[in-house]
């Protein structure tokens, strides 16, 4: 089944990026004008992946039409709020700012008189990610309009994410492109180059890192994730390309997280269940 080189296989860094760019401004536009939105609220954290969902939604709407909101805690990284004003200065959009360490902070205040808090690093991870999604609902409502996705195809495939809180969206153009590729197209869109160089982090806590979390650098991981889900490469077959227990731990994480990508299971009681048999596609009502 296999013949051509490692290389050939797993080469996600050759693709028509101008092509891939206008696929990605018309699906915006298209999602956002079909039911009579104009602007999108985008969570910038001055990463890679919301730098370029927010690049795409500019060349998509224009500047007017994107609202950027960057959400630090009292830990973040002073980079990330440098880098977020970076991308908006070079956009030409306004950078909305709302700290969230009042609400965090006072939240596990309380809760920890109910609830132990031996998880308390990831449990606070979590709140923050929701509390923030949770603002972008609340301005996206105020300015009539939908929030834009910025989570990639290797976070959403490893589960690296938080439920109803990063993951959550009404449009995502960048959902279907793995983390190496989100850099390529970045290159491709001029995005500013200390943003592109810097390690991916959430900036969950001080010194955290994607790569030092997930174990498997981002290059590695997306070619494993790259050959077992669209090339349908068997996990046996892997082996002679990658070592083995690095495909095992990817795969494994793939396997484990599917709940998270799941919608809300629905238990069957009537003759039409909502998720099973009433799956008109949205666009015919339009």
């Amino acid at each position: 089944m296999i013949s051509k080189t490692e290389k050939d296989i797993f080469n996600l860094e050759d693709f028509d990026k101008e092509k891939v760019k206008n696929i990605l401004i018309s699906f915006i536009q298209n999602e956002i004008e079909k039911f009579g939105f104009k602007k999108v609220v985008v969570g910038l954290s001055g990463g890679i992946d919301s730098a370029l969902s927010c690049t795409l939604a500019t060349l998509a709407l224009g500047k007017d039409n994107v609202i950027p909101v960057f959400m630090p805690y009292k830990t973040s990284s002073k980079e990330s709020y440098k880098h977020a004003k970076l991308l908006c200065e070079k956009l030409d959009l306004k950078l909305n700012i709302i700290d969230i360490t009042p609400q965090i902070d006072m939240y596990f205040e309380k809760v920890e008189k109910i609830f132990p808090t031996e998880k308390l690093k990831l449990r606070k991870a979590n709140k923050m990610a929701r509390e923030r999604m949770s603002i972008l609902y609340d301005i996206a409502y105020e300015n009539n309009a939908l929030v834009l996705g910025t989570s990639n195809k290797s976070e959403i495939l490893l589960g690296y994410f938080t439920r109803w809180g990063d993951q959550a969206n009404d449009l995502n153009p960048i959902g279907d492109l793995y983390k190496t590729q989100v850099w390529e197209l970045s290159k491709y869109l001029n995005i500013p180059e200390e943003i592109i160089k810097k390690p991916p982090s959430a900036d969950l806590w001080v010194g955290q890192t994607d790569e030092k979390e997930i174990g498997v650098p981002y290059k590695v991981l997306d070619k494993i994730l790259y050959g077992y889900v669209d090339l349908r490469i068997s996990k046996e077959k892997l082996y002679n390309y990658f070592e083995r227990n690095i495909v095992n731990k990817i795969i494994s994480k793939v396997n484990f997280s599917q709940y998270k990508r799941l919608l809300p299971i629905i238990c069957k009681i009537s003759g039409r269940c909502i998720d099973k048999e009433f799956l008109y596609a949205r666009d015919i009502f339009h």
